[in-house]
């Protein structure tokens, strides 16, 4: 087997690469899980709870997500249902690592309001319908996902909560002004719009920043920040997993079993509705966290309720007269053969006068007819007086 040669022109022994390789391993192992115990420390033993106010629904809740340093998952259920599409009610799993960051972005701001949502989950069918109306709209949003919020705190600036949120590094950070409000999700590090190089260097002075200014080029501390943030924000995303704990996440990683934790209590949930008389009274009653699954309320609330019985009716039968036989119909023409065939025979008959002359049958046209709308019936041609006579003296 070839070996490098060493920096004195000696070929290093293979067992030394070996002892080389398996040192670098387990330092990279160490620093993953020194990024974990640290990420942990605040966490562990914590108890955390976020408020909201749905800006659309005009609604709100306060709801315990963490307790003692893991995720609840009966709360994660309820905030699954609350941060639902609110033009359609199709609820969706949300990303837990998004309350982590809500709730590092609102301890930052020194808030004292609840959230404002201006959007959280979007379903496929919503996100098509605002590609249509807006180019802003990313065709493979994380709002689908269940990975952003668009967010507002009514007491601190928008702009202020941009950096709040960029210098926390946990996500994608986007900046609407206009419509004062800043875009949050758990995806890869970067903003929207870019800052330039100066105002990037203002908000990180040391430089170690993964976020890119205007001109496209890294600041000094680039590397660093990559080397240290990007094992932080993947302990967030084993820890979300494994369902919040540090210990959680070394069993993840090594397949180690904790024993059986007895079940969580049931959160405290609080809930408040905003009183607003354009509200229908049907708007506010969906404001409150159901306590069973989405998909069975959305049953419920489908099922009509049973209508009361029609009263019934007494049928009446009315008594049809019986109906009479009918006469029997005589015949007209008799069955006498014999007068028949003579009528057929008789001279009178040749000579009916039928109301056309010989001339109009030869000139029947569309344009000159006057006649009945009928056709009209064949002449037979004049019989000799002497045959119709023979004719009639045969006695036929």
């Amino acid at each position: 087997m070839m070996v490098p040669a060493s920096p004195l022109g000696r070929r290093a022994p293979a067992p030394r690469l070996i002892r080389l390789a398996l040192v670098s391993s387990a330092a990279a192992v160490a620093f993953f899980l020194v990024a974990v115990a640290t990420q942990d420390a605040s966490a562990d033993g914590e108890t955390r709870s976020l408020s909201f106010f749905h800006t659309h629904r005009r609604d709100s809740t306060t709801i315990t997500f963490r307790r003692n340093g893991r995720y609840d998952e009966q709360a994660l259920t309820q905030l699954n249902w609350y941060l639902r599409d609110w033009r359609n009610d199709e609820p969706a799993k949300m990303d837990p690592r998004l309350f982590d960051v809500l709730w590092e972005v609102y301890r930052e701001s020194g808030s004292r309001e609840p959230i404002h949502i201006i959007s959280s989950y979007r379903s496929p069918k919503t996100n098509a319908m605002l590609r249509r109306r807006s180019s802003g709209v990313s065709e493979h949003s994380q709002h689908m996902l269940g990975k952003a919020m668009d967010i507002r705190l009514p007491d601190v600036d928008t702009a202020r909560l941009r950096a709040i949120a960029m210098k926390l590094q946990y996500g994608g950070v986007g900046y609407y002004p206009s419509s004062e409000f800043v875009h949050v999700d758990t995806g890869n590090v970067r903003a929207w719009p870019r800052m330039t190089q100066d105002q990037l260097a203002r908000l990180f002075p040391n430089g170690k920043t993964l976020h890119l200014p205007t001109n496209g080029r890294p600041l000094p501390g680039y590397e660093e920040a990559k080397a240290e943030i990007l094992p932080r924000n993947a302990a967030l995303a084993a820890q979300a997993t494994s369902g919040g704990s540090s210990s959680s996440i070394v069993t993840a990683l090594f397949g180690r079993k904790e024993p059986p934790r007895p079940t969580p209590a049931a959160p405290n949930v609080q809930l408040a509705a905003a009183t607003t008389p354009e509200i229908p009274e049907t708007a506010l009653a969906l404001a409150p966290v159901p306590p069973r699954r989405p998909k069975d309320l959305i049953q419920i609330a489908s099922v009509e309720p049973p209508r009361p019985p029609r009263p019934e009716r007494p049928v009446v039968l009315a008594a049809l007269p019986a109906p009479t036989p009918s006469a029997s119909i005589e015949p007209i023409i008799g069955l006498d053969r014999k007068a028949s065939v003579k009528a057929l025979f008789d001279p009178r008959t040749a000579f009916l006068d039928l109301g056309f002359s010989q001339g109009v049958k030869s000139d029947l046209t569309t344009t000159q007819f006057t006649g009945p709308a009928v056709k009209p019936l064949p002449m037979r041609a004049p019989q000799p007086v002497r045959q119709a006579s023979a004719m009639h003296g045969t006695g036929l």
